[in-house]
C-alpha cells in the first residue's frame, strides 16, 4: 500500500460507511446517509473515471412501464406486485425531482408511446383489450388514466396506425442528473475516489476489510451498489445485461418528440435536442449480451440502423454520430434486491433496466436500512 500517512489518515481511516459504486443508487445512498448521520465519515469507491454501469449510459427515460410490459408482468406477478413495481418507479422519479429539481435533470414530460409492428397484431389487440383494466389497476398510483390510444402522427413506418401512449412518461438528461448528484454528495461531505476497483471483501467482527486494485482498508459498514457488476462481489440472484445505444447527428426539422418503445420494450428511442437516440436489440442474442464487458456487436448495430431506416426515420436522411453501451443488472424477479446481508454488509442491486426510475428510492432505502 503505497500511501502516505496523510493520505491514509485523511481518506481511509475511521470510515463509517463505504459505498461501492457512484451511480444513481450509490450517490443517493451517500446523500441520505449524510442526512441521517451528519457526523459519519462516508467514502464512495468508483472503478471508472466516471460512473460505470448504466447510470450515465442509458437512454434517459423516466420509464414507468409500457402497456405491453404491464400486461406481460401480470402473467408472472400478482396484481399487488405489479402495482408495487409501478408505484416504486413513480415515487422514485418524484424523489429524484424533489432532490435535484427539474431543471438540474432536464425533466421533460412529453409522454411516452409504445409502437406495435404491423406483424404484431395479436399483441396490439391484447394490449388494447387490457387498457381499461390496467388503467383501473394503476389508478391508485397515477390518480387518473395513464394509457390511451394515440394516432401515428410522427409518420413511423411498418407499424399499426395507433400507438398506446402514456401521458405521464418523461425524459431526462442523465449526464446533467449525475453531475448534479455528484455535486450534491460532495457538498454533503462524502469523499469519492475514482479509478478504484474493489477486488474482494472480508466481512469480520464489527468491520469489513476491503481490498482494491490500489489499497486495502477497513470500514464499519460496506454497501454494494454496483448493480450489473454485483455478481463479481456478491452471491445474489443478479446478472449483467449489456444495452447497446447509438445517437444520430443533428437532423433538420426533426418533429419527433417523446419517449418510444417498440417490440415489447426490447427497443427504445427518443428525441434529444434535434437527434434520435436509439437503443436495444438484446433479444437478438441474449447470451452474448449477458456480459459485463462494454462494446458493440455488428448484429445489433446493424439492426438498430435498419430500424432507423425502415421504421423511425423512413423518409429522412441521417448519419450516426456516436455509439456506446451500458451494463444493467437483471434477474428472474423484477423487484430489486435491497437488503442487509450481515451486520456490516448491505446491497442495493438488480434494478432491471429501471435504474433512473427506482435508483433514488433504492439508494434512500439502503440508507434507511443502515
Amino acid at each position: 500500500m503505497n500511501l502516505s500517512y496523510w493520505e491514509y489518515k485523511t481518506w481511509l481511516s475511521n470510515i463509517d460507511f463505504t459505498i461501492v459504486g457512484s451511480g444513481i443508487v450509490g450517490l443517493n445512498c451517500a446523500y441520505y446517509l449524510s442526512k441521517k448521520y451528519p457526523k459519519a465519515k462516508i467514502l464512495i469507491l468508483e472503478k471508472g473515471i466516471l460512473p460505470q454501469g448504466a447510470s450515465t449510459k442509458n437512454a434517459g427515460f423516466a420509464c414507468f412501464g409500457s402497456i405491453s410490459e404491464i400486461v406481460s408482468d401480470l402473467k408472472s406477478h400478482t396484481e399487488e406486485e405489479v402495482v408495487d413495481l409501478v408505484r416504486n418507479r413513480w415515487e422514485g422519479i418524484q424523489l429524484l425531482r424533489n432532490t435535484l429539481g427539474d431543471s438540474r435533470i432536464d425533466f421533460q414530460q412529453h409522454g411516452g408511446h409504445e409502437l406495435f409492428l404491423e406483424k404484431d397484431t395479436e399483441l396490439f389487440n391484447e394490449c388494447c383489450e387490457a387498457l381499461g383494466s390496467v388503467n383501473k389497476l394503476l389508478e391508485t398510483v397515477y390518480s387518473e388514466e395513464a394509457y390511451y390510444l394515440h394516432p401515428n402522427n410522427f409518420d413511423f413506418g411498418r407499424i399499426h396506425k395507433n400507438y398506446i401512449s402514456s401521458r405521464f412518461e418523461a425524459q431526462i438528461n442523465t449526464g446533467t442528473m449525475m453531475n448534479s448528484l455528484l455535486s450534491l454528495v460532495r457538498r454533503s461531505g462524502a469523499n469519492i475516489l475514482n479509478s478504484v476497483e474493489v477486488t474482494s471483501l472480508e466481512d469480520g467482527q464489527g468491520s469489513v476489510k476491503v481490498c482494491t486494485n490500489q489499497f486495502e482498508f477497513k470500514t464499519r459498514k460496506l454497501i454494494i451498489a454496483t448493480n450489473g457488476f454485483a455478481n463479481q462481489l456478491l452471491d445474489q440472484e443478479v446478472k449483467p445485461a449489456r444495452a447497446q445505444v447509438l445517437i444520430t447527428k443533428p437532423i433538420n426539422n426533426l418533429k419527433i418528440k417523446g419517449t418510444f418503445h417498440l417490440d415489447e420494450g426490447f427497443y427504445y428511442f427518443r428525441n434529444i435536442e434535434n437527434r434520435i437516440l436509439l437503443g436495444g436489440g438484446r433479444n437478438l442474442d441474449f447470451k452474448t449480451e449477458e456480459t459485463s464487458e462494454f462494446g458493440q456487436t455488428e448484429l445489433i448495430q446493424n439492426q438498430l440502423e435498419a430500424m432507423l431506416h425502415e421504421i423511425i426515420l423512413p423518409n429522412t436522411e441521417f448519419q450516426i454520430e456516436h455509439r456506446w453501451s451500458g451494463i444493467m443488472g437483471i434477474g428472474n424477479k423484477k423487484k430489486p434486491i435491497v437488503k442487509q446481508l450481515s451486520d456490516n454488509l448491505l446491497c442495493g442491486v438488480r434494478l432491471g433496466g429501471m435504474g433512473i426510475a427506482i435508483g433514488s428510492l433504492v439508494g434512500k432505502n439502503l440508507a434507511d436500512l443502515s
